[in-house]
């Protein structure tokens, strides 16, 4: 079970990461009532004493590195791109990796698993702008920009920013529980999962769009996954032609009517698997798909994973039930 979580920072670390992993680890929550513990969080460095951020203020770190050679999860905080970190940095993520610990980076802290080795033949991500270089840099590292986090075996790397928190989370609810995650997120006034396609636990932001009358119709639509929405109807409700809403839809969605129900039903039917005790075609018709051949072809396509094999890693205590 995760109990420890150890950051490690280095000269030029960027506060706001560092705050997301902090926001999501560091607090007390046990005292909620939601099952929340209270995590032993460390902040550890190469080198103790005062650690330089990137904004210019700098960190006072009382522990060196070898606050993270027993904690549950090692977080490594980015530092830029275009700088090294010491080799024992590089030390301690393998060391942690090696003995089975999870072991995260946040934005271009990726930089320091891959030279580490730890995203040889892996799949990963960092933030968007480092994405071409990090590819480049180690061509042996599976690299997609496109996702907001990537899980490969007990290695995480996030995208930059907000991602980390949505990475964070996810450790959360793989360990702790969808609940767990959600009163966390809940007191962080965050979404607890933000969904889109997903593939070895690969997440994309959701959908959004520009305009109040398009918001409210995909609110509705979510409300009513169970129901059929051909374009014609759905065009009536903003009275527009067919043509004209399909055109703007995917301007402001980035995906057709279909695609973007589809990938609603989807976290839906994520969302039953890990907090129900429905079973598969219970869960199907509640998500809007009617069959759980449906269902189970969705759930290939767009997360690379079938709906029992999801409720197992998310929600152990229940594969007796698919």
């Amino acid at each position: 079970m995760l109990k420890s979580v150890a950051v490690i920072v280095v000269p030029n670390f960027s506060l706001f990461e560092f705050g997301t992993a902090f926001e999501v680890f560091g607090i007390d929550r046990s005292d909620r009532g939601a099952g929340v513990p209270a995590f032993d969080f460390r902040v550890c460095a190469p080198e103790p004493g005062d650690v330089r951020m990137k904004s210019g203020l700098s960190l006072h770190v009382n522990l060196g590195l070898e606050a993270a050679a027993d904690a549950d999860l090692v977080i490594m905080s980015p530092f830029g791109a275009d700088r090294d970190v010491p080799e024992s940095v590089h030390e301690a993520l393998r060391a942690a990796q090696a003995r089975g610990a999870w072991v995260m980076s946040i934005c271009s802290g990726a930089f320091a698993l891959a030279k580490a080795g730890l995203l040889e033949g892996r799949r990963c991500t960092t933030h968007w702008r480092y994405s071409q270089e990090l590819a480049a840099k180690y061509p042996g590292a599976k690299v997609d920009e496109n996702v907001l986090y990537v899980q490969d075996g007990n290695i995480i790397t996030s995208a930059g920013t907000a991602a980390g928190i949505d990475a964070c989370l996810h450790l959360v609810r793989v360990e702790l529980g969808a609940n767990v995650a959600a009163a966390i997120a809940r007191d962080m006034v965050v979404p607890p999962h933000r969904d889109g396609g997903q593939a070895q636990f690969i997440d994309r932001p959701m959908p959004t769009c520009g305009s109040a009358p398009m918001e409210a119709l995909l609110r509705w639509m979510v409300q009513h996954l169970d129901q059929e929405h051909s374009v014609n109807d759905l065009a009536a409700r903003l009275h527009m032609s067919p043509r004209t809403f399909a055109r703007k839809f995917r301007a402001e969605t980035g995906a057709t009517p279909a695609a973007w129900l589809n990938s609603q039903r989807v976290l839906r039917a994520q969302e039953l698997l890990e907090t129900t005790e429905l079973n598969i075609d219970e869960v199907a018709r509640e998500a809007g798909f009617g069959h759980s051949v449906l269902l189970r072809h969705h759930f290939a396509k767009v997360l690379d994973t079938s709906p029992q094999s999801y409720r197992r890693a998310f929600r152990g205590q229940l594969a007796g039930l698919v």
